[in-house]
């Protein structure tokens, strides 16, 4: 045989030769004491996720769609154009709406001077006391003429940023429901989307446990191997009348990663109090459809043992079968696998 590191080769010898030698204890395995620990009991129902914010942007003018900038699954920041429509008649009402301004200004102008000019004469007794009443109607008229141009040039200006879509919000394009060339009304549902930062999962709670449910007022989400605690739980006062089920709507800490509007999870909501075998996930083996830990007895023989586990707390596990409290528990399944296999020590 042929031998390419000889150190690697020497640590190998002595480790080997460890175990056999008389007078040497192998090394102490790593243990945990199972025992009992209060826990929650956990109703588990199917949810839906959902975001919190989405909308459909519908059409709030007539016109005809010249540009459509974003496609499905796109991320568009807040205020950004999606959409145009044909603004050819908007954009000429509002240049009649700044023409109607300019002058309603100067008619407004030219009334408050003349207005200025015969109450000074008439103060000094030079014309009648029609002649300023004239004189301070045409002025007030003038001023109203001057505001409705006003909003008129506002009007005008609103009517042309319906011409442009705009996002509301920060988010995903869900949908399309028009293509470039279509004309549409106002209503005409243009764009759907939806923002990806705040989610919630609906579930139906069935009339046997709700209130349960109600009076805890805990639940968390399981998606792929992760537990999320809910923010807020909002439960709907009626029930629907054909499932005979009460609404729940789950409020999700935001940004989270690897959940997406449409997603079917799991939903544990609180129903009472027990008592509970937990050990660290680190301890679990993990062969095909099998899970189990390794046992120390009492006289340090090591034995792997199947179990059915429960759900994920942080870095415990709990187990539902297989363990009892008082069990002592292997933390490292690699080095518990290598003393298993080692012949058993005689006693005289």
């Amino acid at each position: 045989m042929r031998w390419s590191d000889p150190a690697a080769t020497m640590t190998a010898l002595l480790l080997l030769s460890i175990p056999s030698a008389p007078g040497i204890a192998a090394p102490q395995l790593a243990t945990v004491t199972v025992g009992e620990e209060p826990g929650m009991v956990e109703r588990m129902l199917d949810g839906t996720v959902e975001a919190v914010h989405q909308a459909t942007i519908a059409a709030q003018t007539a016109g005809r769609v010249t540009e459509i900038r974003v496609d499905v699954n796109d991320y568009v920041p807040a205020g950004a154009i999606v959409m145009r429509l044909r603004s050819t008649e908007q954009v000429a009402g509002l240049s009649q709406a700044q023409a109607a301004l300019k002058e309603a200004t100067a008619r407004e102008s030219e009334a408050q001077t003349r207005y200025e000019r015969i109450r000074d004469m008439y103060s000094r007794q030079v014309v009648a006391k029609a002649t300023l009443d004239e004189a301070t109607a045409a002025r007030d008229a003038a001023a109203a003429r001057l505001a409705a141009a006003r909003a008129g040039l506002d009007a005008a200006r609103e009517g042309v940023s319906y011409t442009e879509i705009r996002a509301p919000y920060a988010g995903v394009v869900t949908q399309k429901f028009v293509q470039v060339g279509e004309t549409v009304a106002p209503g005409t549902p243009l764009i759907a989307g939806a923002s990806l930062d705040a989610l919630r999962v609906i579930v139906e709670i069935p009339q046997s446990i709700v209130d349960q449910v109600r009076v805890q007022n805990k639940a968390a989400v399981y998606v792929d191997g992760r537990r999320i605690e809910s923010t807020a739980i909002t439960f709907y006062p009626s029930a629907e009348p054909q499932t005979n089920t009460f609404r729940a709507r789950i409020e999700l800490p935001k940004d989270l990663q690897g959940l997406a509007p449409g997603m079917f999870v799991k939903v544990g909501f609180v129903t009472g109090e027990l008592q509970r075998l937990l050990v660290p996930r680190s301890a679990i083996v993990e062969r095909s459809e099998m899970r189990a830990v390794y046992v120390v007895a009492a006289d340090g023989r090591v034995s792997l043992r199947q179990v059915r586990l429960g759900h994920t707390t942080g870095d415990r596990i709990e187990i539902l079968a297989g363990l009892a409290a008082g069990d002592r528990v292997a933390v490292d399944p690699t080095a518990a696998g290598i003393r298993a296999r080692q012949p058993a020590p005689k006693h005289d």
